[in-house]
């Protein structure tokens, strides 16, 4: 068995565009949520979100480049390439065969579908785009990057709705301990702050219908209403340990554990048992070799949507059973909103920042706590705590649950 270390990161999220930036803004409880800009929302019934500011696609491709992709690609490209400079890659002297790519969306190119079907309802069938397919099938993150940087081994997307970004973390992590592979990039992208997006996910009621970005997003707060619909993109480098200290590379964390299951209760509440994501975590800390006790943080799925919280909070105790009260747990999408098939890589870049810091960022909104939500949900303002193991959860649509173990590294 091959141990796994991350050796690189990008980002573009909501309070900033590098690794860097957003974990000094998650750090320090920014809010990323702010009225929508991109259209008029106004027959939505929802009045903000967490867009992506300030973000130039020119700064990682030609204008050209960009123009024949969506932006859920966009975002994954250019938090790929900030990943594997970070990580120091010199990809002409390494094995191109055994560098992959594991990139999730949980739907792909929304945009472009919604805007190529309002151009055939307009102009006929034989006006759409002709890359229309290639920017909108889900893979093509994943495609674009492995073409951009060089990567020929394994190139897939795995698509579990929310979890997506946390399975292909889990996977690459599997790929490279069983040594299939040297080095993956894994994580998730995804765009869908647009009016079907915005307008699909009102008509659930999932999205919460506050208008003061400081009360919309406020996981596990007793006035909680729903999500606020987030954006963006989280890349890992992941990176088999012998071939990442052969080439002098600084290692951020180590991946230690990974669980992979399923509620097979409902299309999109979680069970309320806690049981199949209880267990999830069980699988990752199992993995890990580790007990409860040895947890310093968990990144909580943490929506803000009435039924995920209270169920998270009752899998928790499943998993850690007393010892979950001693354990500080946050939900980083009170700052950035959900980022859907994406969510799950930017939150474990918040483990990875936890455990270099011992540092636990914040759940920002929070000021009325729900009494079915009773542990220890950093409120408003983060704090230094000693962390040594971070689990990030992620829970999606479907019932599918993932959950990763992170590991402080320590030079050997």
């Amino acid at each position: 068995m091959k141990r796994v270390v991350i050796t690189g990161l990008g980002a573009v999220t909501p309070i900033g565009n590098t690794a860097s930036d957003y974990w000094e803004n998650l750090k320090n409880g920014k809010n990323g949520i702010a009225p929508i800009t991109r259209f008029d929302a106004s027959q939505t019934g929802i009045t903000v979100a967490a867009e992506v500011k300030d973000f130039d696609p020119t700064q990682y491709m030609e204008r050209k480049e960009a123009k024949r992709m969506d932006n859920f690609s966009i975002y994954g490209l250019a938090a790929a390439i900030q990943a594997v400079a970070d990580s120091g890659i010199d990809v002409e002297k390494i094995d191109q065969d055994r560098f992959g790519v594991i990139v999730s969306s949980g739907i792909g190119g929304m945009e472009t579908i919604q805007d190529q079907v309002i151009r055939m309802n307009k102009k006929g069938p034989q006006r759409i785009a002709p890359l229309f397919v290639p920017m909108a099938i889900g893979n093509m993150a994943a495609g674009n990057i492995a073409i951009k940087v060089g990567a020929k081994g394994i190139c897939t997307c795995v698509v579990t709705a929310c979890a997506s970004a946390t399975n292909a973390i889990g996977e690459a992590f599997r790929n490279i301990k069983y040594g299939h592979s040297d080095i993956i990039l894994a994580g998730g992208a995804e765009a869908t702050v647009c009016e079907i997006g915005i307008g699909g996910f009102a008509a659930l009621t999932a999205l919460t219908p506050a208008e003061d970005p400081e009360r919309a997003s406020i996981p596990f707060d007793k006035d909680r209403s729903g999500f606020v619909m987030g954006e963006g993109s989280g890349i890992l480098v992941l990176e088999e340990l012998e071939h990442a200290l052969e080439r002098g590379a600084d290692i951020y964390a180590e991946v230690v554990g990974y669980g992979a299951n399923c509620d097979a209760y409902h299309m999109t509440s979680p069970n309320p048992d806690g049981s199949g994501a209880g267990k999830c975590m069980k699988l990752a800390m199992d993995e890990a070799g580790i007990e409860p006790k040895d947890i310093g943080y968990i990144n909580a799925h943490g929506t803000s949507t009435p039924s995920n919280d209270g169920a998270e909070t009752t899998a928790i105790k499943y998993a850690l059973g007393e010892e979950a009260y001693n354990i500080p747990i946050s939900s980083t999408k009170s700052m950035t909103g959900h980022l859907l098939g994406a969510a799950g890589a930017v939150e474990a870049m918040a483990c990875i920042g936890a455990l270099q810091n011992d540092f636990v960022p914040p759940t920002i909104g929070l000021e009325t706590p729900d009494e079915a939500c009773d542990l220890d949900y950093v409120p408003k303002v983060g704090r230094a705590h000693a962390v040594e193991y971070a689990l990030s959860n992620s829970l999606g649509f479907g019932g599918h649950n993932a959950v990763c173990c992170f590991k402080k590294w320590r030079d050997q």
